[in-house]
């Protein structure tokens, strides 16, 4: 796959492979709901530095939301329906949430999806994100709709093995990124994230992704 960059055109949607797509400022309408109820999941399940199996503290922060959480330790990546950190079960998708996932999904092509995990991340100025497939749900036919708030990240969307040269994609406040289908499993990540701060969410950029994890 060669090396290209995408620029970003507000309201129009950009194909990325064959069931892989950006729609441009999508969820843009939702943003009123957005913001309070991302506020709700943190003070239910706050954010946290997370450790990989091989020892590593993620650079991006994260908590979940939904009837499965992602999460990893140095036993390993799984999901789980009880929060580590608070020994709660994680806190119901906001309605909001869902609905913006499943419309975003019909955009696209997927009819029919039901989300049950919700990831949310949280990027400061230098986080990123490694080349990585999404391969610890049980649903594959199912597909990956990823929302990007604040500031702007360059997404990379690669092939199918590691060393294929990804794709890079300049995401904006309110674009979702949806992929599935044969573009399932392709590798992706975010390069670290530059400090140009966002007007409504200052110096971070909120990403949540939509899976069904169950």
């Amino acid at each position: 796959m060669n090396l290209e960059l995408f620029a970003p055109v507000t309201g129009q949607p950009e194909a990325l492979g064959q069931r892989a797509v950006v729609l441009r400022g999508f969820a843009l309408p939702f943003m009123d709901e957005l913001l309070p109820a991302i506020q709700d999941v943190e003070q239910a399940s706050p954010f946290r530095h997370m450790i990989t199996p091989g020892g590593f503290t993620m650079s991006v922060a994260l908590t979940n939301c939904g009837t499965f959480g992602w999460t990893t330790d140095r036993r390993g990546y799984r999901y789980a329906t009880i929060d580590p950190t608070t020994g709660r079960p994680w806190p119901a998708m906001p309605a909001v949430f869902a609905r913006m996932a499943r419309e975003a999904a019909a955009a696209a092509g997927f009819d029919n999806f039901e989300p049950d995990a919700c990831l949310v991340n949280r990027y400061l100025p230098g986080a990123r994100l490694s080349l990585h497939q999404d391969k610890n749900e049980r649903d594959y036919d199912a597909p990956i709709v990823s929302v990007s708030l604040g500031m702007s990240a360059v997404f990379l969307f690669g092939g199918h093995h590691r060393a294929d040269k990804p794709v890079k994609v300049v995401l904006q406040h309110g674009d979702i990124t949806v992929w599935g289908g044969e573009d399932r499993l392709r590798y992706h990540g975010v390069l670290p994230l530059k400090d140009l701060p966002h007007p409504l969410l200052g110096n971070q950029r909120i990403n949540f992704t939509f899976r069904k994890a169950g």
